[in-house]
Parts: C-alpha cells; sequence; structure tokens
C-alpha cells in the first residue's frame, strides 16, 4: 500500500498483524534507486507514545507523507505496524520509518509484544532513532516515556552484538525551562533506567555509551507555535544532512548492511524476532553477506554467459585457434570480477572474498571448455605440422633421427608458446597434460613413420635379395655339378653380405641401438636363408622331373651338347650309366638343406645302393650282409638334422624305382635306333645272297652280254617308268591312304600313258608344239625335283629315325616331351637345310 507523493514514496513495512511487505519493499527500493547507493545511505527510525505527533514530525523533518492524526476525529490510532518513506532532498539516501506508538489502547495494556518487536526491528535495521517525548514527563518518576525507553534498553540487550545507534531524545511541546537545564536531567533518567534493565553477564558493566550516542533536542508545540516549530524543525533537519560523515550524527555507526542488501537483510531480521530467537547481528550480517553476494556472483555470472564478446569468442574457438584468447578472455573475466567488487565491497570481507573466489571459479567453470578446445586445437595443430615437415624432412634427405629431434624441440616450442598465449589469468590450467600428450603423439608418430621407412627398406633389401638368389640357386639345383652345395653357400654368403652392408648404410640416419640394428641385420641374413631354404624345398617337390631332364639331357647329347645321332658306334650302356650317375648326383644334391659345412655320405650311399646295386658281391658273406641290411630303410640321413632332411632315403629309393621305369623305354629307343640305323646304311645283301644271285643268275648274265637288246630294252623300260612315276605323282597318291592312292593311280594311269606316247610321237615326227616343249621342260624338271626330293628324304630318312628314337616315353611328363620335341625339331630342320 503507497501514498500519493511519488517522491516519498511512504510504503507500509509491516502490517498491524507483523506481516512483512516484501513486495512492496522491493518496489520502494527500485522506486528510490536504493541498491545503487551501497553504504551511502542511512535509516531514522522514530518511536514514542501514540498520538505524540511522530508522524507530523517526520514529514517536516523529511518531507515525507506519512499519515497523521486528524485531531477532530479524536486521539486515536494513527500508524499501525511499521511504515517507511524516502526523505526528501535529505542526503546522503536516508530512509524515514515510523513505527505504531506504544500505550495505544487499541492493543491495550498485555499486549505489548509487538511494541517490542518493532522496537528490536528499529534497533537493529536503524542508524537513528529518534525518541518523542513530552516535555513534562522529564523527571517524573511515572512518565510516559518511561516504559519505553526499557523496552529500548530490554530488547537491545537481545543482540548478541548490538550496533552502535544514536538515540536523538526529541523533547515536544518545551517550556521555558532552558534545554540546558533539561538536558542533564534527561541523562540522568536515562542512566537510572539502563542502570535498572537486567543484562547478561557479558554486559553487566559496560556503560550506557558502548551501544547508544544520546541526543536531545526540544521543539515548540506545533498547534500553539505553528512557525516556531516549523522553524526548530528546519534546524533540526540540518543534522540529518550528511549524518554518515565522521561528525554526524551516525558518524561512528557499525555493520551497516549495503543497500542492495537491505531488503534480505530487513525480511531476515523481521523473521527472527517474529519467532522469538535472539537476533545475533553479526551472524545475521554475515548470512545477508552470503545471501547477498551469491545472488551478485550468480547476477554477474548470467551476464557473463551471455556476454557478446564470449559468445563471439566461444564460437570462435570452435573453428580453430584463436590468437590472444587468455587475454582476451581474462579481460571480460576481469570486467565481471570488477562489477562484482564493486556491488559487494560493503558486504562482509570474508564472505565476499569466499563468493567472488566462488564467482570466479564458476566463471573457469563456464570458459574451461573453450580453453580446452584452444588447447585442443593447437595440439592438433602441432602434430599436423609435425608429420608433415617430417615427411618433407624425409623427401629431402635428411637423417631420420636428426629430423625427429629438431622438429620436436621446435614444434613443443610452438605449442608451448600458443598455450601461453592461450593461458588465462585466472587460474593456474596447465597445458602440462596436453602437452604430454601431444608428446606422445609426437613419439608415436615418429615410431610409426620409423617402424614403416625402417619395414619399406626391409622389404626392398628382401626383393633385392629374393632376386639375386632365387633363380641362380634355381639355375644351380638344375645343373647338378658336383659343387652344388658349395656354390650355393658361396653365393648366399656374397649376396647376404652385400646386402647387409647397404641395409646398414641405408639405417644409419635412424640412429638405431646396437640391439636393434644387430637384430634386423640377423633379420635380413636369416630371411635369405629362408628363401635358399623354401627354394630347396621347391626344387626338391619336383626333383623326378628334374632327374629325367638331367637324363635326357646327358644322355641324347654328347660333350658338345649337340644331339646324339645313333649310329651304332656309341656304348649306350656306358651313356645310359653317365646318364643316371649325373641324375643320382643331382637326387644326392636334393636330399637335404646343407648350408652349413658340413660333411655327409649321402650321395656315396645311394651311389652304393641304388647305381652301384648290379655290380657281384666279392663275396658270399658280403652279398648276404647287403642283402639283410638296406642303407635306404630309414626316414633321417646320418649327420643331418630332421629339420634339413629335404627327401628321405626311403624316398630316394621309391623315387629311384619311378625315375629307372620312367627312363628305360628312352634306352630302348635307342637301341631300336641303332639297329635301325645299321639297317638302313648296310644296301647290300648278305654275302651269302651275293654269291647264291651269282650262282643261280649266271645264265641270265650271260645273255644280256650276248644280246644288248635287252639291257637297252630294259633300259627304256626303266625311263618309261619313271616317267610315269613322276608323271602321275606316285608319292603324293599314296601319302593319303593306299585305298584312294590305287584308286587315284588307275583313273590316271591310261590317259597318261596315251598322253605319253602322243609326246613321244611328235618328238619324233621332229615338229614339237610350244605347249609340248613347255610340257616337256616341265615334266623334266618335275622328274629332276623328285630325285632329289627321293634322295634327301631317303638321307633324313635314316638320320630322323635315330634321333626320334630317342624321344621321351608315353609316361614322361610335359616338360620332358616339349624338350624332347624342341629337340627333334631342330635336328630334322638342320638335316633338311
Amino acid at each position: 500500500m503507497l501514498h500519493a507523493n511519488p517522491s516519498s514514496c511512504a510504503t507500509q513495512l509491516i502490517d498491524g498483524d507483523g506481516v512483512f511487505n516484501a513486495t512492496g519493499l522491493d518496489h520502494f527500493i527500485k522506486s528510490v534507486n536504493l541498491s545503487s547507493c551501497g553504504i551511502s545511505y542511512a535509516i531514522v527510525a522514530i518511536m514514542g507514545p501514540q498520538s505524540s505527533g511522530k508522524s507530523t514530525l517526520m514529514n517536516h523533518l523529511f518531507h515525507t507523507t506519512f499519515r497523521e492524526m486528524d485531531a477532530f476525529r479524536g486521539r486515536s490510532q494513527t500508524t499501525k505496524g511499521i511504515w517507511i518513506a524516502n526523505c526528501v532532498g535529505i542526503e546522503p539516501a536516508t530512509i524515514a520509518m515510523d513505527l505504531e506508538g506504544t500505550d495505544g489502547r487499541e492493543r491495550g495494556e498485555d499486549d505489548t509484544a509487538f511494541e517490542k518487536q518493532s522496537a528490536l526491528f528499529a534497533l537493529a535495521v536503524s542508524d537513528i532513532v529518534m525518541i518523542n517525548m513530552w516535555c513534562h514527563d522529564i523527571g517524573r518518576e511515572q512518565a510516559a516515556n518511561k516504559p519505553l525507553l526499557k523496552t529500548v534498553f530490554q530488547v537491545m540487550m537481545r543482540l548478541f552484538s548490538p550496533r552502535k545507534t544514536t538515540l536523538v531524545f526529541v523533547i515536544r511541546d518545551k517550556t521555558k525551562t532552558p534545554l540546558e537545564n533539561l538536558d542533564p536531567i534527561l541523562r540522568e533518567d536515562i542512566q537510572k533506567i539502563w542502570d535498572a534493565v537486567p543484562k547478561p553477564e557479558a554486559h553487566k558493566h559496560t556503560p550506557l555509551s558502548e551501544f547508544f550516542n544520546v541526543e536531545v533536542t526540544a521543539l515548540s508545540n506545533y498547534e500553539e507555535k505553528e512557525e516556531k516549530f516549523k522553524e526548530e524543525v528546519a534546524q533540526l533537519r540540518q543534522r540529518f544532512f550528511h549524518s554518515i560523515a565522521p561528525g554526524g550524527l551516525a558518524g561512528d555507526r557499525r555493520g551497516v548492511v549495503p543497500a542492495s542488501a537491505f531488503s534480505i537483510s530487513a525480511q531476515g531480521i523481521w523473521k527472527i524476532i517474529r519467532e522469538n530467537k535472539d537476533l545475533d547481528l553479526p551472524a545475521h550480517k554475515v548470512m545477508v553477506a552470503t545471501v547477498r553476494c551469491e545472488e551478485i556472483a550468480n547476477e554477474k555470472l548470467g551476464q557473463l554467459r551471455s556476454d557478446e564478446g564470449w559468445l563471439e569468442l566461444e564460437d570462435a574457438v570452435q573453428l580453430g585457434p584463436v590468437r590472444g584468447f587468455g587475454e582476451k578472455l581474462s579481460s571480460i573475466i576481469d570486467i565481471y570480477l570488477s562489477k562484482y567488487d564493486k556491488e559487494a565491497i560493503y558486504f562482509d570481507e570474508a564472505v565476499r572474498n569466499a563468493k567472488r573466489k566462488q564467482l570466479e571459479s564458476m566463471a573457469l567453470d563456464c570458459v574451461y571448455p573453450a580453453y580446452t578446445i584452444v588447447l585442443g586445437h593447437l595440439r592438433s595443430k602441432a602434430l599436423e605440422d609435425f608429420k608433415t615437415k617430417l615427411e618433407e624432412s624425409l623427401n629431402n634427405g635428411e637423417g631420420f633421427a636428426s629430423a625427429v629431434h629438431m622438429l620436436t624441440k621446435s614444434i613443443l616450442f610452438e605449442f608451448d608458446k600458443g598455450s601461453s598465449d592461450a593461458a588465462v589469468r585466472h587460474t593456474n590450467w596447465g597445458a602440462s597434460k596436453v602437452r604430454d600428450k601431444l608428446h606422445r603423439d609426437i613419439d608415436s608418430h615418429a615410431l610409426f613413420v620409423r617402424n614403416e621407412k625402417l619395414a619399406g627398406i626391409t622389404s626392398n633389401f628382401e626383393k633385392q635379395l629374393a632376386k639375386a638368389l632365387t633363380e641362380p640357386v634355381e639355375s644351380l639345383f638344375e645343373a647338378g655339378g658336383k659343387d652344388t652345395w658349395p656354390s650355393i653357400r658361396k653365393l648366399l654368403t656374397r649376396e647376404t653380405e652385400a646386402a647387409v652392408s647397404e641395409f646398414l648404410t641405408s639405417i644409419a640416419g635412424f640412429e638405431l641401438d646396437e640391439e636393434t640394428v644387430e637384430r634386423m641385420q640377423q633379420s635380413l641374413r636369416d630371411y635369405a636363408r629362408k628363401l635358399v631354404e623354401n627354394k630347396a624345398r621347391e626344387e626338391a617337390g619336383k626333383i623326378l622331373i628334374l632327374m629325367k631332364d638331367k637324363f635326357s639331357t646327358v644322355f641324347n647329347h654328347d660333350n658338345d651338347s649337340l644331339p646324339r645321332v645313333w649310329t651304332g658306334k656309341e656304348d649306350i650302356r656306358a651313356i645310359t650309366k653317365d646318364a643316371r650317375s649325373a641324375s643320382l648326383k643331382l637326387l644326392s644334391d636334393m636330399t637335404a638343406i646343407r648350408l652349413e659345412e658340413k660333411p655327409d655320405r649321402i650321395e656315396s650311399v645311394l651311389r652304393s645302393a641304388l647305381l652301384d646295386r648290379t655290380v657281384a658281391a666279392t663275396s658270399s658273406q658280403y652279398a648276404i650282409k647287403e642283402a639283410s641290411v638296406d642303407p635306404l630303410a630309414s626316414s633321417t640321413w646320418e649327420e643331418v638334422l630332421p629339420r634339413d632332411i629335404l627327401i628321405t632315403p626311403v624316398q630316394c629309393k621309391s623315387l629311384w624305382r619311378q625315375f629307372q621305369g620312367e627312363t628305360e623305354y628312352t634306352v630302348t629307343q635307342a637301341i631300336s635306333a641303332q639297329e635301325a640305323y645299321k639297317r638302313s646304311n648296310n644296301w647290300l645283301p648278305p654275302p651269302w645272297a651275293i654269291v647264291a644271285m651269282l650262282v643261280l643268275g649266271f645264265n641270265e648274265f650271260m645273255l644280256l652280254l650276248k644280246n644288248p637288246l635287252y639291257l637297252m630294252f630294259m633300259f627304256v623300260a626303266y625311263l618309261i617308268g619313271k616317267a610315269l612315276w613322276v608323271q602321275m605323282d606316285i608319292d603324293g597318291e599314296f601319302r593319303h591312304g593306299a585305298l584312294p592312292g590305287l584308286l587315284s593311280i588307275s583313273s590316271r594311269f591310261l590317259p597318261t600313258v596315251m598322253n605319253l606316247l602322243k609326246r613321244l610321237a611328235e618328238e619324233g615326227q621332229g615338229n614339237p608344239t610350244t605347249e609340248g616343249t613347255e610340257q616337256h621342260n616341265s615334266a623334266a624338271q618335275i622328274y629332276k625335283n623328285q630325285v632329289q626330293k627321293s634322295d634327301v628324304a631317303s638321307s633324313s630318312f635314316t638320320t630322323n629315325s635315330s634321333v626320334s628314337s630317342v624321344g621321351s616315353t608315353s609316361g614322361d611328363n610335359e616338360s620332358s616331351a616339349t624338350n624332347l620335341s624342341q629337340r627333334r625339331t631342330k635336328v630334322t630342320e638342320a638335316n633338311f637345310s
């Protein structure tokens, strides 16, 4: 409930039933802008008997608009509860508080609780308490003001640590007695009342001046001497200007509540008073400071969260690092901490500082995610820079270890610089954890790159070794020379050492420890050895093919690697033995891995058990022993580790048996080729046939000698038969089979004979036609070519039949058949050329 005068804004603070008007107080504070005053304000309360002119005095003294008593309606209660109003024109800001009068008949004699509560409230919140009293009561034992003073002093004892209050005794309706005479009497009465009031032990001997400053003033009767009254009030009003300054009415006040917390303080004090509890002002002061400072802190935190500068900064850090982040953020936080300090400066220092730290902590909690994002950006950028620069350095040929060391140092320096730029002044947030993580990420990436580079180098050298060893080792195995394994060992050592030497040069820039270098060298050597071992196992898997190829090569070619022509002069037995011996040598080489120079008896055992098995034993005892003990009846070789065995003795025996079976046909074919060659080159009949021909054909021979016409007739018949042979292409007709040849010849025989006779007749007449001449020449040329072809074919048949007889058997594999067919083709082409 407010009065109409907006300048004083009179408001009922507490109604007659003791209900606190919190809403009205908040509205009053906003209306008079009390919150901005800090502690530069004063509260002036007035108490006194009912209808003693308290409201009238306040209205004239402070230009307020408190409701005054209407004299024409009789003397009754005018002010109910407690009212407050703004003192117009007083500096600093002053709040007037008008209390309900005491001794009112409306409440009766027994209902003094509200009087005491309102008096205690006024003493707790006011800096100056005016006590309105009648002049004629001074010096009287039963004066109306004595119960009031007793009430004031009694409730003062309920304050654990009372604030110092100025008591201004306003003597109303003064008489002719000078104030100088009234003042000592009044002070004496006040001291008596103070001494008579029961006090707690702590304040038993405390003087009145410890709690109160006592001031006395006198005013004339308002109704009788209104002008005089107003003049004296105007003089009194001047004393309220700068009342809180040193020397003023309330210059030595203590425990002032800041204006912004006045509402909270007043509500809290009244609540305690209504609950009839003792009022601990220091504790209440702490409570008020706590509540109000927390409100200020929350208000400033909310303002910080909605600050445009902070929101822009928060959005910017989402996109990447922000230069000057720490300084910008610190400045924003400083602004709101300064605002807090400005508003909370008058509150309890301990509470104020605690809430400031709380505000600072909450503000830092609010901005910490942005700070961590900035550090994350710095870490990510630093890591990416390290990756990029490391790759560039390695591409430029710089050593890996030196590049990593230099770049790590520079990248961490840049990160430290960026994290210092992002640091906030109000905290000791350290970037050490993020820096350590960056260091770990750099080390992890460097290790990854190092392993990748080393793996690439190792892979390149492994490929180099594979290229240098695979084909040469395969060639050595297929060659089956006398020193196969020594040559392989020499090749392996040479290529491995060369590769290791180049490898050490390649990894020198990595600055690896000796143990790692030694391990990598050994790994490379092991790889080379494993490469040879795997190749040996691969070749051992096709040993039968290799043995047959070796046998075929040695058997079908002479010492000059030329194909053999089986003429009958060759010693097939010896050639077969040499070929099998070469195959056996190849088998012995492939039985075990011999990368260490350890002697073994594998070749001798195989030779004695397989190749020399047909040699007769020197004695029957030895023959019995050989029959009872088979050196190949085992799955291991003596002096050979099981892991190095490629072909067991039992497998060797089985392979040899299969090998012999598949090469016997080749030997048989060679023998047949020799016999065929002998037959084709022996054109004379046997001697017995020559003798029989001479004996039985003597008469016919003599007949030819006696009659030469027979010889001429036989010669002519030979020419005619030869001409018919050539003319009818007998060889060509029979090329497609006997029956088709006979049918073709029978159908062409008569026309050919007639044509031949016709040509002879024309030649006999001496007029051969051009066509006949051409046909004659053509026939003669055909005859000549056929004769030459017949001779060449006859010659080549012998050679071809001899060579082809040593071809592979039907059981040979595809590789051998292909090799032999190529060789036959070459031989045939050579013969025809």
